[in-house]
């Protein structure tokens, strides 16, 4: 075996975290901008009249299909209602079902399944009625 060695010591003794500095900004320095995600092509384009976003209640990864290879829960064209799932958010293992919380036809599908998605983001578009 290996020359592993460990000591513990009995005094109470241990590490203790140092007061944290944050630099301030130099005056006439150029400041990093936050970066920005570009959104794809179809969440870039607004909801329209009688158009509703449904967006993901927690952040996760994004489900269409209850499994792999089988069908998605929700296509374009298909009518939903409030209680109809839409998909599944995943959490720590733990899979989530995502309710429409609207009635109507759905016309985009805007997360892609796999994908992380975050809390408020829209994932699908329904057009009401």
């Amino acid at each position: 075996m290996g020359g592993f060695k460990l000591r513990i010591r009995r005094d109470g003794g241990g590490w203790a975290a140092g007061p944290v500095l944050e630099a301030e900004p130099q005056a006439g320095a150029p400041s990093a901008a936050p970066a920005q995600e570009a959104p794809s092509a179809a969440a870039s384009a607004q909801a329209g009249a009688g158009e509703v976003d449904v967006p993901a209640p927690l952040l996760g990864n994004f489900y269409s299909a209850p499994r792999p290879g089988d069908p998605p829960f929700v296509e374009i064209g298909d009518t939903v209602s409030e209680d109809t799932t839409i998909a599944i958010i995943e959490v720590m293992k733990l899979m989530n079902p995502i309710r429409a919380e609207v009635s109507g036809t759905v016309v985009a599908i805007l997360a892609e399944n796999g994908s992380a998605v975050e809390e408020g983001q829209a994932l699908i578009r329904v057009k009401v009625g």
